[in-house]
């Protein structure tokens, strides 16, 4: 009875979530429609950036790599055949591609195939390694998945990048993709496979004395980040309407590190909540970044930069007060919303209690 009351609950949440979307997306101007695509598609590479590194115990800083081979993909496959001419100026684009165009439902599914298909190879020697070394050498296969875009000029046109891409500002289509991609995490957590993951990430040595199989699990929580970062990555891709080297350096991973880190590691609301709080708070902040006039006199402190000060200032205070994130392992589940709306004080003392 628990189960159809959540699963009836959910189905509910998610067509009110839909309507909102529909509201956001006819009703609100372009700029808000930007930040809250901002916030989904952030949401889905930090839940990504989340299987490896919180669920799965595993420090992967390899996020900006396969966010590029999923932007790229759909890059080349959804500018007009009649406008790649226009794109591919310098090199002529390679005609084994030249001629192929799709819609971006299936650009984003094969820039997601081939994102996992990278992260399968590069398995066998990244996942021998653990903690720093792992997230080094992450790192360095994110930097040289960008340098061989940068060099293979006749598909992904260099460094000129792709332009032309037909934009994607449409909230409800983000928004139904978000969705899916949680519905899909979630239902995985909670599998066999979830439960092996969970114990890969509290202790190796005991997972794999019961049986579990340490490669294989760690390659697929591998491949699952990267396909939905791929996901992600074309997304982006198509919502900014271009695509270059530069917009994937390793310092994006940082963003998405910083998501699930605020949010909690090893909590699927709190990618969400992290994403949100991370690309909504960083644009609401841009008020510190205006000069500021009271009753006739500026205030000096107002200037370009304050923004991030602020930001880093309320970061540490979460930190310290969340020391294991927001939500830490924990989730929002419809027992504790409905705990906490019968009993608000009781709630809380329980929960202190239970501390």
């Amino acid at each position: 009875m628990k189960n159809k009351r959540d699963l009836i609950l959910s189905a509910i949440l998610l067509i009110v979530l839909f309507c909102v979307s529909w509201f956001v997306n006819g009703e609100l101007d372009s700029y808000i429609r930007r930040i809250v695509n901002l916030c989904l598609i952030y949401a889905i590479i930090g839940l990504s950036m989340n299987v490896t590194n919180g669920f799965t115990g595993q420090f992967s800083l390899g996020q900006a790599g396969f966010m590029a081979i999923g932007a790229y993909t759909v890059g080349i496959f959804t500018v007009p055949v009649e406008l790649r001419a226009n794109v591919f100026y310098a090199v002529p684009m390679n005609p084994l591609i030249a001629g192929i165009q799709m819609p971006v439902w299936l650009a984003l599914i094969v820039g997601g195939l081939l994102a996992a298909l990278v992260a399968f190879l590069i398995c066998t020697p990244v996942l021998r390694l653990r903690g720093d070394y792992l997230a080094i050498a992450t790192l360095g296969f994110s930097e040289i998945i960008r340098i061989c875009i940068t060099n293979a000029s006749s598909f992904t046109n260099g460094a000129l990048g792709i332009k032309d891409i037909p934009p994607l500002n449409d909230v409800r289509y983000i928004f139904v993709v978000t969705a899916i991609t949680f519905a899909f995490i979630a239902a995985l957590i909670n599998s066999s496979y979830g439960r092996a993951f969970k114990a890969i990430r509290e202790d190796e040595i005991a997972a794999e004395a019961m049986g579990i199989n340490l490669y294989k699990h760690k390659c697929l929580a591998f491949m699952i980040s990267a396909f939905f970062a791929g996901i992600g990555g074309g997304l982006y891709g198509a919502l900014l309407g271009t695509v270059d080297p530069k917009n994937f350096l390793f310092t994006l991973t940082y963003n998405f590190l910083l998501i699930i880190v605020l949010g909690g590691m090893g909590s699927i609301t709190g990618s969400m909540l992290g994403a949100v709080i991370v690309t909504a708070g960083l644009e609401y902040l841009r008020i510190f970044d205006e000069p500021l006039e009271i009753f006739g006199t500026m205030i000096p402190l107002f200037r370009p930069g304050l923004r991030m000060v602020m930001f880093s200032a309320l970061l540490m205070a979460c930190v310290l007060f969340w020391r294991h994130g927001i939500m830490g392992t924990r989730e929002i589940t419809w027992s504790k919303l409905i705990a906490f709306c019968k009993n608000p004080l009781g709630f809380f003392k329980r929960k202190g209690a239970s501390q």
